[in-house]
């Protein structure tokens, strides 16, 4: 409801006519608008009046402190001239340290050490030009340093009152909230500046969870306390601690992880831990809003994520060199609706291009994305484009009209088993639909074209990857190429393997048959897979193709890079079994117990392990951490273009047979893993 101003409220009460009411009205306005203008602008302009005003009390405090009452004689000569220095004195110390901007209800220990130096500066400047003007022969020498404590007390005391007050009084200090008790009762993992800052949120009243207890990972404060919380004992006191509380009728039910860095193989530890004794697992999302206080007005925890659990380690990406690539930019993302495409859209959209176009075969995706941006960037130009990267005409129109300057191609079919059961719609979209919008982007002055592999182009195994090997080879060429020509576009192929997450990816599957109750299905114990998180993936994407698209090699000659494949570095591979595990584990269920987990055999077309390189390939170091180039055999342009002819022709026909055969020529490696796997068989 709106808060009714005084006259209003005195309308409203004694039916005041419309006439006079307009009259008093008129006369309140200016006042109200000053007492407006007072409350929003003059706040910091009261804080510095503060501050100066408190200057010369200090003084004349420090020398009824060293006098007493009695020696108002004495010094009350010396008053008016110590205030005549210390006003202008402290009003422009003050005001260039700053201290009347800082808000006093978020002080914090920078602002205490400017008060500090500052309150220096003024008293020892105060003390020479009084010592100028009459030489102090009868000023003790202990006043300046009465005299500065006074005045720090006069600044700071203030201030951190309000703090107190603002984070809740007496039980910020400890003093209530071991009384009040109320809330969940948690055991917090950790005993650093993560726990303090989670404490300091309970006192808020932020959160509603009430910490019973901490364990310190490396047990050093053991048999101390952080606002009035006791550190029990270690890790391996896990169960001891929770038993000892369960005596006490205060048993946790969570286990909270405090730490600002999460550690993998800790966090595998806790989850053993925490599952023996049936604690749930979570941990505190965003330790930087706690730190600064500013926007939070409820801290609420979360479980930990598969990506927690991963550990990968955090890239040093050139930002810059991004920027540099995309902001001004006209950029099209084909796919942009998938998994990887949506998320290029992001990221593209977060580093200001000048245009924007969204290219997608599914309406819903299309139209999903699109309203995202709309809410998230709604100054950016975008282009809303239906269009199937199978139709060599629409892709034309489509590039031609929009003239970008950076084609992101993500569109593709991905999903394994799909594919190996529809073979030509896998020929014709991730093979043919790449060509078309390679050629298209070439023959309308695309500046850089990056392409979106995967690992399973790698000696495939199944269709969909074999079809992923084609397009980066036809990209391969294409780069070759247009560098002998001296011409745009630089095609950059960025290869890596699963994201979690995404779009048929293992990890949704797990979270739907969790719901469901379970079993959780994994095709063989022993498989395993690359994983990152498709932030990360695309991050890397958008580096390599700055580093490639702003890079060497210019018009004319060939760089070091052209014609190569750019590989993410994808950490150690993890088994299946064991992502499986985790999941059932952060759900806060057992594996075996409460949820099974089934074996149903490898599907068609399916590799117990994936590859990042070929044998034949190297991992050449990049100026980006976490990106690498591997060199496979490139094909000549004209051979591989009369090929794709007569692949695309075998595919509409839909001769499946004449397909698949021709498709294991253009890609030796996918006869010889078919030929070795069944040789394994038998």
């Amino acid at each position: 409801m709106r808060r009714l101003a005084p006259f209003d409220r005195l309308r409203q009460a004694a039916d005041v006519s419309p006439m006079i009411f307009r009259v008093i009205r008129s006369v309140n306005r200016p006042f109200s608008g000053i007492s407006a203008l007072m409350r929003l602008r003059f706040k910091p302009y009261m804080s510095l009046a503060w501050d100066v005003a408190a200057a010369p009390m200090a003084f004349i405090g420090a020398m009824i402190l060293r006098y007493g009452l009695g020696g108002y004689e004495i010094t009350s000569h010396m008053w008016l001239e110590a205030t005549l220095v210390l006003v202008p004195l402290s009003l422009v110390v003050f005001a260039l340290f700053g201290l009347h901007r800082a808000v006093w209800r978020y002080v914090s220990m920078r602002d205490l050490v400017k008060i500090l130096q500052a309150t220096a500066i003024v008293v020892l400047f105060s003390y020479l030009a009084l010592f100028a003007y009459n030489r102090l022969d009868t000023l003790p020498r202990t006043v300046p340093f009465i005299n500065y404590i006074l005045l720090v007390a006069l600044l700071v005391g203030p201030r951190l009152l309000l703090r107190l007050r603002v984070e809740g009084g007496l039980g910020s200090l400890g003093l209530a909230r071991r009384t009040r008790g109320e809330g969940v009762p948690v055991l917090l993992i950790g005993a650093g500046s993560g726990t303090e800052l989670f404490l300091r949120e309970v006192d808020r009243g932020t959160t509603s969870y009430h910490p019973v207890g901490i364990l310190d990972e490396s047990g050093k404060r053991v048999g101390r306390s952080i606002r009035g919380v006791p550190v029990m004992g270690g890790l391996d006191d896990m169960a001891s601690v929770v038993a000892a509380l369960e005596a006490r009728h205060r048993r946790p039910q969570r286990a909270i992880v405090t730490k600002r860095e999460l550690n993998p193989d800790l966090l595998h530890d806790l989850l053993e831990r925490t599952e023996k004794i049936g604690l749930p697992l979570s941990r505190v999302p965003d330790m930087g809003a706690l730190e600064t206080g500013v926007g939070v007005n409820r801290v609420e925890v979360r479980q930990v994520q598969v990506e927690d659990l991963l550990g990968r380690p955090q890239k040093r990406l050139d930002r810059a060199a991004m920027q540099g690539l995309i902001t001004g930019r006209r950029v099209l993302v084909t796919g942009a609706g998938g998994s990887i495409g949506s998320e290029l859209v992001r990221q593209v959209a977060e580093l200001g291009p000048s245009e924007l176009a969204l290219v997608d075969l599914s309406e819903f995706a299309l139209y999903t994305i699109d309203m995202e941006v709309s809410e998230r960037w709604p100054e950016l130009r975008r282009h809303m484009t239906l269009a199937d990267v199978r139709d060599a005409e629409r892709m034309n129109g489509v590039i031609a009209g929009f003239a970008p300057d950076i084609v992101f191609h993500a569109a593709a079919l991905k999903h394994v088993p799909l594919v190996e059961g529809n073979i030509e719609e896998g020929v014709l979209t991730n093979v043919i639909g790449t060509r078309n919008v390679a050629d298209a982007c070439r023959a309308h002055g695309v500046g850089v074209v990056v392409l979106i592999s995967s690992d399973k182009a790698v000696n495939p195994a199944n269709v969909m990857g074999a079809t992923k090997r084609l397009a980066e080879a036809y990209a391969q060429a294409l780069d070759i190429e247009c560098a002998r020509a001296g011409g745009a576009p630089r095609f950059v192929t960025v290869r890596f393997g699963n994201v979690l997450g995404s779009t048929g990816s293992v990890v949704p599957l797990f979270q739907r048959q969790l719901a469901a109750g379970g079993p959780l299905t994994v095709t063989h114990p022993e498989i395993t897979r690359y994983f990152m998180t498709i932030r990360e993936a695309v991050e890397l994407v958008l580096a390599a193709a700055a580093h490639r698209g702003t890079g060497s090699g210019g018009a004319g000659g060939e760089s070091t890079e052209t014609g190569r494949i750019h590989v993410l570095d994808m950490g150690d591979p993890v088994r299946i079994q064991d992502l499986a595990r985790m999941m059932i584990r952060l759900a806060g269920l057992r594996p075996d117990r409460d949820v099974e987990i089934a074996f149903t055999g490898l599907r068609p077309g399916e590799k117990l392990y994936e590859e990042l390189l070929h044998n034949s390939e190297t991992d050449d170091a990049t100026a980006v951490e976490g990106v690498f180039l591997a060199s496979p055999r490139a094909v000549d342009l004209a051979i591989l273009r009369r090929a794709l002819d007569e692949l695309r022709a075998h595919a509409h026909a839909r001769r499946t047979d004449r397909t698949l055969t021709l498709l294991k020529e253009l890609v030796p490696e996918f006869k010889a893993e078919l030929e070795r796997s069944r040789s394994d068989a038998s």
